[in-house]
């Protein structure tokens, strides 16, 4: 049938192979430094742990929030998609409950972090009934968190 490869041309493939790949894995660490660097160059941020729902159901997420004027963009840290993975609009957005990261949580989080549940008011103006969101970050990134939460830019009004 066909001729057999010897092993110094397997050796070979192989050697290149090896190579390619690693080139591939550099180039990808170079990407999510890049844009890491590109989304914390102009401020307006925060490091903070993301994960839908409460109670655990879900894995936390590593990521990083930006402010803009009526959202909280959420992206991933380890992750080359350029857009949000997370938008939390700022309208109507309540923090349903604060608290210390549980033990469960502190296989995946820091204890010096805390853990706050936000959700959004019904149409009726009514509370939410269940979170939709987990944040958890540090203290000094809650007040800004906060601060960010309690302002509005000049011009908009509070309509549910």
């Amino acid at each position: 049938m066909g001729e057999q490869l010897s092993s110094a041309t397997w050796f070979q493939i192989a050697e290149w192979l090896f190579f390619a790949l690693l080139t591939i894995a550099l180039l990808a660490l170079v990407a999510v430094t890049v844009r890491r660097y590109l989304l914390e160059r102009e401020g307006g941020g925060v490091e903070c742990y993301l994960r839908r729902g409460s109670g655990g159901r879900s894995p936390w997420r590593m990521g990083y929030g930006r402010y803009g004027a009526g959202e909280l963009r959420w992206y991933r840290v380890f992750s080359l998609w350029p857009w949000p993975t997370a938008e939390l609009s700022r309208r109507g957005l309540v923090i349903m409950g604060r608290r210390a990261p549980t033990p469960s949580d502190l296989t995946e989080l820091t204890s010096d972090l805390v853990v706050i549940e936000v959700g959004w008011m019904a149409p009726d103006g009514s509370d939410p009934e269940e979170p939709i969101y987990e944040i958890a970050m540090a203290e000094g990134a809650l007040t800004g968190f906060l601060s960010w939460l309690e302002s509005m830019p000049p011009g908009d009004s509070w309509q549910p």
